[in-house]
């Protein structure tokens, strides 16, 4: 992802796209997440560098979630689960 967020959860475009595509490439990123407002910017760059990344543009942090956060369960994830304690007996 990569973009401003204003107070109120609108996403903001940002520079620098074609070197952030470049390095999100070399890192093995395959999906990335930008304002909508730089789809002009994504237009502009070669096939060449847009090859193999899906590109998802968003306007609100709201559509940031529904993308990014998934239902999703990961292999061996550990419970982060919080439990209550109990209190030790008293003798």
């Amino acid at each position: 992802m990569t973009g401003e967020i204003t107070l109120r959860g609108k996403v903001l475009p940002v520079g620098g796209i074609k070197e952030k595509i470049l390095a999100a490439k070399r890192a093995g990123i395959t999906d990335i997440m930008l304002c909508e407002a730089n789809e002009k910017d994504i237009n502009e760059i070669p096939e060449i560098y847009r090859k193999g990344v899906n590109f998802h543009y968003v306007k609100d942090v709201q559509d940031v979630w529904a993308y990014a956060l998934t239902d999703e369960k990961v292999k061996d994830a550990i419970d982060l689960t919080i439990t209550e304690e109990k209190e030790p007996k008293k003798e």
